[in-house]
């Protein structure tokens, strides 16, 4: 999900007005520092619209028995959902067969009931995100709930005087996202259980991913969700067991791959979009229209409908996807940029499949909500993702960059199915990297790591479970922005092919397997035949950021009046994590300049020299290469500073930005 794309142009305007007038200043009182540029560049292609708004595509669900499986599909869902917009309510039916993956005999089911995170101001979700999340906030009067209105076995026993809520995390009785329902009889390795549920949710106005805007709905997390059951030997399990949490403030999900078959009913004017693809074209009666939808191999579905949807349709291939149908869903609004969005979907498309591996699916789709629709907008599902809602007629890069980041998420977190409940980190940090990489290749826009290293204020370890953050700003700071840049710092250690190398790897070797993040750590050593403990214990499951400051500088005269001479000595320490090189630049008066590179490996080191002249200022890494150093503010000292500026000046905006940013929440 994207919480670093929000638009905050007065925040912006704000921040570069005074780091304009840093620059001057700082041009005016020290000598100059390189300087970061990004060049804008817009690539846009054309597109032809489909020729109707929603036909079925070629073929029907394959047969499980001829084709073999891309996961291992341990949840077999087929459910009925009917939308009615005036009460804003779906009533469903789901039979759903779970089959146990593990070697000992399970006595219950666990399902995940997302939207009852929504009930009331004392569910776990409400009290951690205090009814905000990102820039939206909960509607004054708008509550979400699902209720189980039956649960039968396959043979029509009544499960529901069995089944109680489970709060395994915080022990709030008050949440009810989590059901437990015990079995008639155990579940033994290898054998399946069929439940029918009947069920009702009531959705919220559009916020934390689902709900409504008007007559437009975002169904995300919407249907009765089998928990995920991990095997033993997953992400470093010594015992198979359920992997159970509630729905938190910050995070977002985990579950196994399966296959769905969906039929969704809605007002006959209405065009849905869904996960997966439709198996027939959509049929009407008495005002009714009826999609079915099927996808397998995917851990998620989704639908979303409307009846503004601008439907637009593009056949896409390269060498690395044999075929798909990109499908855009504009809101009206956004209809003269149909282009754009495609454009950056099918960019975003090539080179993911080219750098890591195939998309295997057969759709793609995109849907722009409409203005006032952001609390669903910027998120991702199996083959379905959302942009940020339709306000801004002429929106800058931004859109590109929401389109590209949520279908990066189709491979990471999508394809791999890493667990967002836990390790966070592997999927939005992950995705925030080749994000940057096709903003780069395909948009000139480069990202500015020394500014964005200063966003960290707070650094916490990205390893841990999401709501174990002091708060969403911590949260995104760190399994966005600062997990982005430990993959960066990698890539500066090993060079950029091996780290394609490296990123590809972790890729072909876990689609569809559900890594950790000691399964990411054993193929970087793998690719790069070293051993890599330090770096992550210190900064993935450590909360470490470089931190080398020039402490001080001494100077002494020690020539004669016929032959000037003078011993300076330079103090600089490290109060953060380790960095095998550590460049540090010295400068004299007479204009002579030293640069010396330190293995960072003590706590401090001295430097003397023995000059015609002093020295007159220091300044650790002059390049900016360290990725992980976010305090640049006690990076440079100037030998002498008049008694006017008695502080220890920044070189340039991106020190001066570490505190500006400040203001800037992300």
């Amino acid at each position: 999900m994207s919480v670093v794309f929000k638009n905050r142009k007065v925040q912006w305007f704000v921040v570069m007005l005074l780091a304009a007038g840093t620059v001057l200043l700082s041009e005016a009182l020290l000598p100059s520092a390189n300087r970061l540029t990004i060049p804008v560049v817009s690539k846009d292609e054309s597109s032809a619209p489909a020729p109707d708004m929603q036909p079925a595509d070629n073929g029907k669900a394959p047969d499980k028995q001829t084709q073999a499986p891309l996961s291992y599909r341990i949840a077999d869902y087929h459910m009925n959902v009917a939308y009615t917009p005036e009460t804003q309510q779906l009533q469903g039916q789901q039979t759903v067969t779970w089959e146990n993956p593990g070697s000992v005999p399970v006595q219950e089911l666990y399902l995940h009931l997302y939207p009852n995170a929504f009930a009331s101001k004392k569910t776990t979700f409400m009290r951690e995100s205090g009814g905000k999340l990102r820039q939206d906030e909960a509607r004054i009067g708008s509550t979400g709930s699902m209720d189980l209105l039956s649960v039968k076995t396959i043979d029509g026993e009544d499960l529901s005087t069995r089944m109680t809520f489970v709060q395994p995390d915080d022990g709030n009785k008050d949440d009810h996202t989590l059901l437990k329902i015990p079995l008639p009889k155990p579940v033994g390795a290898g054998e399946q259980v069929t439940i029918k549920t009947e069920f009702l949710v009531k959705l919220p106005a559009a916020f934390a991913r689902m709900g409504y805007v008007d007559d437009f709905v975002m169904a995300g997390q919407w249907f009765p969700k089998v928990a995920a059951y991990e095997r033993a030997g997953t992400r470093g399990r010594t015992e198979p067991g359920w992997n159970l949490h509630q729905y938190h403030g910050n995070s977002e999900f985990y579950a196994d791959f399966g296959m769905y078959d969906v039929k969704i009913q809605v007002p006959s004017n209405y065009t849905v979009a869904a996960t997966g693809f439709p198996v027939k074209p959509a049929v009407t009666d008495n005002g009714i229209k009826t999609y079915q939808f099927y996808a397998d191999d995917v851990h998620d579905f989704a639908w979303s409908a409307s009846p503004h949807f601008v439907y637009v349709e593009e056949p896409f291939s390269t060498p690395q996807i044999p075929g798909v149908k990109i499908k855009l869903y504009l809101d009206p609004n956004h209809q003269d940029l149909k282009d754009r969005y495609m454009a950056a979907a099918k960019k975003a498309l090539s080179r993911y499949s080219q750098w890591y591996g195939s998309y295997p699916y057969s759709t793609l789709s995109i849907v722009v909500p409409p203005p006032g629709g952001n609390g669903a907008g910027g998120m991702e599902y199996p083959t379905l993702v959302t942009a940020w809602g339709a306000a801004d007629k002429t929106p800058d890069l931004e859109l590109e960059r929401v389109v590209v980041h949520e279908i990066g998420h189709q491979f990471f977190y999508g394809l791999v199915a890493s667990n967002e409940f836990e390790e966070a980190w592997l999927d939005e940090g992950f995705t925030s990297y080749i994000e940057d990489k096709v903003m780069e290749a395909d948009y000139g826009v480069s990202p500015n790591l020394p500014v964005e290293s200063s966003y960290i204020t707070s650094p916490n370890a990205l390893k841990q479970n999401a709501w174990d953050y002091t708060g969403h700003d911590q949260y995104a700071e760190n399994v966005y922005t600062r997990a982005k840049l430990v993959l960066k710092a990698i890539e500066k250690q090993v060079g950029a092919k091996t780290m394609d190398r490296i990123m590809r790897a972790y890729f072909q070797k876990w689609e569809f397997k559900h890594p950790a993040t000691k399964d990411f750590q054993n193929v970087v050593e793998e690719i790069s035949k070293t051993k890599w403990d330090e770096f992550f214990n210190e900064y993935v499951y450590g909360a470490m950021m470089m931190d080398y400051t020039v402490e001080s500088i001494r100077v002494k005269s020690v020539g004669t009046k016929e032959a000037a001479s003078y011993e300076s000595t330079v103090l600089i320490s490290k109060k953060g994590g380790n960095s095998p090189e550590v460049p540090i630049h010295f400068h004299f008066t007479d204009g002579t300049a030293l640069d010396k590179t330190w293995d960072g490996k003590e706590s401090r080191i001295e430097f003397k020299f023995t000059h015609t002249t002093p020295i007159d200022w220091v300044r650790i890494d002059p390049n900016y290469s360290l990725i992980l150093e976010n305090k640049h503010i006690n990076n440079y000292m100037q030998t002498e500073v008049s008694t006017k500026w008695k502080i220890r000046w920044n070189l340039g905006i991106i020190q001066f930005l570490q505190t500006i940013f400040g203001w800037v929440s992300w």
